[in-house]
């Protein structure tokens, strides 16, 4: 296909044309009894868990934004994401709710910005909003599990929209929600191609490094050090629950933590099936999540890492701190 193609597909409104109309069209009309906010909160923050068994509107208010922000403590980049925030929130939802997303693009972006929620339900979901503008998606959630919801401009001109931050997850619960547990936790794992720089120095993207598939940084939740210099916080006989995204492009996750067993993974995210059990690692691929859960036995710091253990390098870890006493019948150095 010719370049000039994917040029004339810049804007995302064109897109838009094609893939919004028969998304209204199957989803005009969409009624639930009960409407309701939602809580969009910054990861790794989850928002509160379903309790109710009856559908609902949920309303979604994001806005697309274009900023310059810290990617580690020497260097910065454009981040173009989602209520200031990279990763973008976490929704959480029941199969069978009505989903209204609006999407405002702040009047200085230089881009236009969409999102797709195709994976939550069983049509086309694509919202586009030029800078300056507002606009507004139906769906129906009818596909239960743990998706990532991304920007979705043509590729590769476009590339750049998703890796500069425009990703999150939604989760798609079954009816009344998920066997609770006592901690929960959000985690995108995301890659940033930028041009060398120095210190202190804006680095510009790379679309060169892309191709060579040669990450400058691959992070959880959008810094080299976010899960490092505040860590997860859980304690013992608490069982924390992991919802874990791996934004790409270009890199497979094996998702491990360093001194625990995942005692339950949903492979794919799918809570429609039983999940596996007593887990080192899991593979979550490109554009993909996962959920995985432990109880913590013993106090101490536990790493989350991708088991391809030389992007720790590049910032691929998080630390989760575990409180509470030791059970020397479990365990006891010598």
């Amino acid at each position: 296909m010719p370049k000039s193609f994917f040029h004339n597909m810049r804007h995302a409104g064109f897109i838009s044309a094609l893939v919004m109309a028969p998304c209204f069209a199957i989803n005009a009309g969409l009624v639930s009894a009960e409407t309701i906010q939602a809580q969009l909160l910054k990861a790794p923050k989850v928002p509160a868990p379903i309790t109710r068994t009856q559908p609902a509107t949920v309303v979604v208010n994001l806005e697309a934004s274009e900023w310059v922000g810290q990617i580690s403590d020497d260097n910065r980049m454009e981040f173009w994401g989602i209520n200031g925030m990279v990763p973008a929130p976490m929704i959480r939802v029941m199969v069978g709710d009505t989903v209204e997303v609006n999407l405002k693009n702040k009047a200085d972006s230089k881009q236009s910005h969409n999102l797709d929620f195709g994976k939550a339900t069983d049509g086309a979901a694509l919202v586009s909003a030029e800078p300056g503008k507002e606009a507004k998606l139906t769906f129906k959630a009818t596909k239960q599990g743990l998706f990532i919801y991304q920007s979705s401009t043509a590729a590769p001109s476009n590339i750049q929209h998703l890796l500069s931050g425009m990703y999150g997850l939604i989760l798609v619960e079954p009816v009344g929600g998920l066997k609770p547990v006592q901690v929960e936790y959000y985690v995108m794992q995301s890659e940033f191609y930028l041009k060398d720089g120095k210190k202190n120095d804006t680095l510009p993207f790379a679309i060169d490094r892309v191709k060579a598939a040669d990450a400058s940084y691959i992070v959880h939740n959008g810094h080299m050090t976010a899960l490092v210099k505040v860590p997860l916080r859980s304690k013992v006989g608490e069982t924390t629950r992991w919802f874990y995204g791996n934004a790409g492009v270009n890199f497979e996750s094996s998702w491990h933590v360093i001194g625990e067993m995942l005692d339950r993974v949903w492979p794919g995210g799918d809570v429609s099936k039983a999940p596996l059990e007593s887990i080192q690692s899991t593979l979550v691929g490109t554009g993909e999540a996962t959920i995985g859960e432990f109880k913590g036995e013993m106090p101490g710091t536990f790493v989350s890492v991708d088991h391809s253990l030389f992007r720790t390098e590049k910032g691929a870890l998080g630390l989760l701190k575990i409180d509470g006493p030791t059970n020397a019948e479990l365990f006891k150095g010598l």
